[in-house]
């Protein structure tokens, strides 16, 4: 049977990324508003700023995830964390999704400021003014232009997340192409690591590779935590074999491995008979149906 992945529809979304989905919108529209109305950049306020700006607040760490620069921005940020976190919070559970998401936001964000207090602490210690656009800035006018914004970071920390739980699962970029999720997740984190050192565009390409090694770091000491086993890179979150499980109790992580592949399944299955009919079934699918309804 294929392992293809598909997301669940909006009208299940699990408690945390539906509310993350409504305060994402909220922020937008609020953001839109304030500008079309009074003329405010919200941004200004609620956007990550460089840490030795005089415009920086600590709890930008947290209110710079719910700003979006424009709609393709939080459109993209908003389908990726609706498509892959759906399925990652049945899995872990909701609790433990927000630590993980706010974990993988901050953690960019601390990751954006290291690489620009690296950037720029030779002009904030030698200048007092910066040539920008062909005007002399001072410089705590410069530093307050650098802001931050998206969920971006947290949402690539999801992705890792997906990658590691299911690495075989595919996904379709531009529903067209094939690629397994390890695939998938490695190429974008290569991807962003090399825009970093070499694009000069607008995209904070270092905090979405910082939310992905948060993340990472996450997972690892959870996993290390539960199993009471060294941590590796390679870990896929597969259920070991019976030998290997025999005298240790199952984790959560191998349990809700074990319930979401299991419920995903099911679902395969219901729809091969909404489509073909019970007699479709081979004899393990059958088995497979009867032992889950027995579950339930």
């Amino acid at each position: 049977m294929e392992n293809n992945f598909r997301p669940q529809g909006f009208s299940i979304l699990p408690l945390v990324v539906k509310n993350l989905l409504i305060i994402n919108g909220i922020f937008f529209l609020a953001t839109i508003t304030s500008d079309m109305v009074w003329h405010v950049d919200l941004a200004q306020y609620l956007g990550l700023h460089y840490i030795g700006a005089s415009d920086f607040r600590p709890y930008q760490f947290v209110t710079y995830m719910f700003m979006h620069g424009n709609f393709a921005h939080i459109f993209f940020n908003m389908f990726a964390l609706w498509m892959f976190g759906n399925t990652l919070e049945n899995a872990w559970g909701s609790k433990r999704f927000l630590i993980f998401y706010f974990v993988c936001g901050i953690g960019a964000g601390l990751t954006q400021e290291l690489v620009q207090y690296i950037q720029f602490r030779d002009i904030v210690e030698n200048y007092q003014y910066v040539r920008f656009n062909n005007t002399s800035v001072p410089v705590d006018e410069y530093l307050n232009m650098l802001t931050t914004v998206g969920a971006s970071g947290a949402v690539y920390g999801i992705l890792l997340a997906f990658g590691m739980m299911w690495p075989d699962s595919r996904i379709y970029i531009y529903f067209a192409i094939p690629i397994k999720a390890k695939w998938f997740v490695l190429i974008y984190g290569l991807i962003e690591l090399f825009s970093g050192f070499s694009s000069v565009d607008n995209v904070a390409h270092f905090a979405h590779v910082g939310g992905m090694l948060f993340g990472l770091a996450l997972i690892l000491y959870w996993r290390y935590k539960e199993t009471g086993k060294n941590p590796n890179l390679n870990i896929r979150f597969k259920n070991p074999r019976k030998s290997e499980n025999y005298d240790r109790p199952k984790s959560d992580w191998d349990y809700n491995k074990e319930r979401a592949d299991d419920n995903k399944r099911t679902d395969e299955i219901l729809d091969k008979i909404s489509k073909y009919g019970y007699d479709s079934l081979t004899k393990e699918e059958k088995e497979f149906l009867f032992k889950q309804s027995k579950k339930n």
